[in-house]
């Protein structure tokens, strides 16, 4: 018995990389792949928002001369490269993906159109929303917040490269312990970054629970959705 049938998954671009410097690594792929296809088994219905950072990074370029509008932009296309990576992976893996954008590039992949995307969930589809919320100035971070709310999902997950919340950076401080749970607005006052302040935000005001865990443990996500004890759960 899952914990959650319906949940968001943010994906970040980084986690993508694996180890790497740049792009997609496709041990990943497939890891993420193999992970979504467990829980799929269990009738669980699954939104994924990913991001593009392993690509192109808006604030980062943005501060390398590029104006901050246009380099958000060139981030969001780079959400929607991955989207098409991660779909092509599903349709090997025996699923079935639906990609909608909130760019309107239609010879690439269909609009967001909320009431399809509720569809696509209840008839057992993976829906991958790409192109962040499609406005600059907002990280895919808020986006899946708000793709999660207008899914009506029971949590968002945010899929990492360690396996929780940590009182500080753990690859740099040793001493760092991991919160198994947490509030809204201890993450937030304790600026832990573990989302952005909106994102996190949106998810308190309207009492949607975050799980930050590690894409890179096997069976953590599995793990999460049938309520145990992976990563930190954060909660109002």
């Amino acid at each position: 018995m899952t914990t959650y049938k319906r949940i968001l998954l943010k994906l970040s671009g980084e986690a993508l990389m694996g180890n790497d410097s740049y792009g997609i690594n496709r041990d990943i792929m497939q890891r993420i792949v193999d992970e979504i296809s467990e829980v799929k088994k269990l009738d669980v219905e699954i939104a994924i928002v990913v991001g593009g950072g392993n690509i192109f990074r808006g604030m980062q370029s943005a501060n390398d001369g590029i104006e901050r509008v246009t380099a958000d932009y060139m981030g969001m296309l780079a959400t929607v490269m991955n989207a098409l990576a991660l779909q092509d992976a599903m349709k090997q893996g025996g699923l079935t993906p639906r990609i909608q954008s909130a760019l309107h590039i239609e010879q690439v992949v269909e609009p967001y159109i909320r009431a399809k995307a509720i569809r696509y969930l209840k008839e057992g589809k993976v829906i991958i929303f790409a192109a962040g919320t499609g406005n600059p100035f907002f990280t895919t971070d808020t986006a899946a917040a708000l793709r999660g709310m207008e899914m009506n999902v029971d949590i968002v997950l945010k899929a990492t490269k360690v396996d929780g919340i940590y009182t500080s950076d753990p690859k740099v401080d040793p001493s760092a312990t991991r919160f198994n749970k947490l509030s809204f607005n201890d993450a937030i006052n304790k600026n832990l970054q573990v989302m952005d302040a909106t994102a996190l935000t949106l998810c308190r005001d309207q009492k949607l629970p975050l799980n930050v865990f590690s894409l890179f443990k096997v069976g953590a996500l599995k793990r999460v959705v049938m309520g145990e004890d992976e990563g930190t759960l954060v909660t109002n």
